[in-house]
C-alpha cells in the first residue's frame, strides 16, 4: 500500500460528499484504505467488520480474486467501446448470463450505470411501451410513500422519502403514491414477512378509480424497502399488487437494486415472493459494487413491442455513454462466476434462520422499539431523542465504527446487510458490536 493511502489528506474541503454530514465528517474523518473479504482497513490500521456490504452492494465480499482478475485482463484488452450502434462480445455474454438467472419470462436486459439510472430507464420504458401500443394516455406513474428509487428526477418523483424530495421543487407531474406498509402497532418485532397489512395493496384500486386506469403507465415498488429502514411487504401484499396491475393493464416495476443477487436467499426478490413484475431494476450486486453498473430486465412482450418499423431506425431513444462498458461487464461476469462457484445467490436462505435469531436477541436492549428481518437484511429501530431525530442512530453509527463494525443508519434505524460470505461467527461478532453500542449510547 502506498504511503499516501495511509494518511488523511491535508485538505478535505474540495470534495462535497454525497449523503454525508460533511462538516462533522471533516472534523473527524473516517477513512478506509483497503478491504478484503469481510473487512475494511482504516487509515490508522484498524480492521472494521463490514455489516452493510459496503452500501448494500458488495454481496460477494471485498477484493475477490475472480473479479479483480477479470477487470485487470479486460482493461488491458478492450478498455472502452461505444454503446451506440456498436457492440463488443462480453456485453452480449453478460446479458445472456443475467437472463439465465432472471425470473422466467424476463428475457431482455438494458444496461445502465447505477440504480438511479435503472429506475429512470424503467419509467421511460413503461411510458414509451404504452405509447407504442397505442395507449399514449398512460403516462401516470405510481410510487409509494417512504420508497427509495435513487436520486434522479424520475426516481425522487416516484420515491417517497421526504428529505430526498423537499429541496427540489415540484419534480415530475402526474405522479401519485401508495401508502407504505410499515405498521409497527401491528407488526413490531415480526420475524420475517409480517402478518398484517396486505389490504394496503387495495389502495391501488382507489388510485385507479381516482385517475382511471387508462391514464396509469406503471406502479413501482421495492419488494423490500431498504434505504428507508427495511420495510417488509405483508403476506400477500405483492401478490395483490400484481393482480390489480394485471387487471387494469398497468405495468408492475420491481426495484431490486438492493434485493437482487442473493440478498434474500434467492437470486431476486421476485423469486423469493413468487411474483414476477413486468420490469425489474437492478444495480449494486450485479458487479459487486466494484464498478458502477445497472441492468433493467424486461419481459419479452415489452421488448418486442418496440421492434417494429423500418429496421434501420432506432427503436428506443435512450441510453448512456457507459451502457455495457467493457470493464464493468468483465466485473459483472467475474461477480456472477463468484456467486455461482460459492453458491452465494442462495446462501442467504441457509443463514437466514441464524441471522434472524441473532438479530432478535437485541430485543430488550436500550432504545430498541422494533426489529425487522428478511433474508440477510435486518433493521433495529430506535426510539428517537425528543427534539433531535436521527441523533441517536448517528451516535450508534460512529460508535460502531470506533468499535470495529460498519453499520448503516437511516433516520433512527440501524440497517444491516452484510456480504453474503459472512460466517455464523461473524454474525455473532456483528450483533455483539451492535449490542455494546446500544448499551453505550444515550
Amino acid at each position: 500500500m502506498s504511503n499516501r493511502l495511509k494518511v488523511t489528506p491535508n485538505d478535505l474541503s474540495a470534495f462535497w460528499m454525497p449523503f454525508t454530514a460533511n462538516r462533522q465528517f471533516k472534523q473527524a474523518p473516517r477513512m478506509f484504505v483497503s478491504a478484503k473479504d469481510m473487512h475494511y482497513t482504516t487509515s490508522d490500521g484498524r480492521k472494521v467488520l463490514d455489516g452493510t456490504a459496503g452500501l448494500w452492494c458488495v454481496n460477494a465480499g471485498h477484493c475477490r480474486p475472480k473479479i479483480t482478475e477479470a477487470i485487470q485482463n479486460q482493461a488491458a484488452e478492450l478498455d472502452y467501446a461505444p454503446a451506440f450502434q456498436m457492440g463488443h462480445p462480453i456485453v452480449f455474454e453478460l446479458a445472456n448470463r443475467l437472463v439465465d438467472i432472471a425470473p422466467k419470462g424476463m428475457d431482455h436486459v438494458f444496461f445502465t450505470n447505477s440504480g438511479s439510472e435503472s429506475v429512470d430507464t424503467a419509467l421511460k420504458m413503461a411510458i414509451a411501451y404504452h405509447r407504442v401500443k397505442g395507449e399514449g394516455s398512460r403516462t401516470r406513474l405510481i410510487g409509494r410513500e417512504r420508497g427509495y428509487h435513487g436520486v434522479n428526477f424520475g426516481g425522487i418523483s416516484v420515491g417517497g422519502i421526504v428529505s430526498n424530495r423537499k429541496m427540489f421543487g415540484t419534480l415530475l407531474g402526474g405522479v401519485d403514491h401508495l401508502p407504505h406498509t410499515h405498521l409497527p402497532e401491528k407488526n413490531a418485532f415480526s420475524k420475517g414477512v409480517p402478518e398484517h397489512g396486505a389490504e394496503l395493496a387495495n389502495e391501488l384500486e382507489r388510485l385507479v378509480t381516482l385517475h382511471d386506469a387508462s391514464t396509469i403507465a406503471a406502479v413501482i415498488v421495492e419488494p423490500v424497502a431498504g434505504s428507508t429502514g427495511v420495510i417488509l411487504p405483508p403476506k400477500g401484499y405483492l401478490q395483490k399488487l400484481r393482480e390489480i396491475c394485471t387487471k387494469h393493464g398497468i405495468l408492475l416495476i420491481f426495484d431490486e437494486v438492493i434485493t437482487g443477487f442473493g440478498r434474500l436467499g434467492a437470486p431476486f426478490a421476485a423469486d423469493y415472493f413468487g411474483v414476477t413484475p413486468d420490469i425489474m431494476t437492478t444495480a449494486k450486486g450485479v458487479s459487486n459494487g466494484v464498478i458502477p453498473m445497472g441492468a433493467v430486465f424486461v419481459k419479452k412482450e415489452i421488448h418486442d413491442a418496440f421492434m417494429t418499423g423500418p429496421e434501420h431506425m432506432i427503436e428506443f431513444f435512450h441510453g448512456y455513454t457507459y451502457s455495457g462498458n467493457p470493464i464493468a461487464c468483465a466485473a459483472a461476469l467475474g461477480t456472477l462466476d463468484t456467486y455461482k462457484e460459492e453458491g452465494l445467490l442462495t446462501r442467504g436462505e441457509e443463514l437466514a434462520p441464524y441471522w434472524e435469531d441473532a438479530l432478535h436477541s437485541l430485543k430488550g436492549e436500550p432504545h430498541v422499539i422494533d426489529i425487522r428481518n428478511i433474508g440477510l437484511i435486518g433493521a433495529i429501530e430506535l426510539a428517537p431523542i425528543a427534539g433531535s431525530p436521527t441523533k441517536r442512530a448517528f451516535s450508534a453509527f460512529v460508535k460502531a465504527f470506533e468499535r470495529g463494525a460498519l453499520i448503516r443508519t437511516t433516520g433512527d434505524i440501524i440497517a444491516l446487510s452484510p456480504p453474503l460470505i459472512i460466517t455464523k461467527g461473524q454474525i455473532n461478532e456483528l450483533i455483539d458490536h451492535v449490542r455494546e453500542v446500544l448499551r453505550s449510547i444515550d
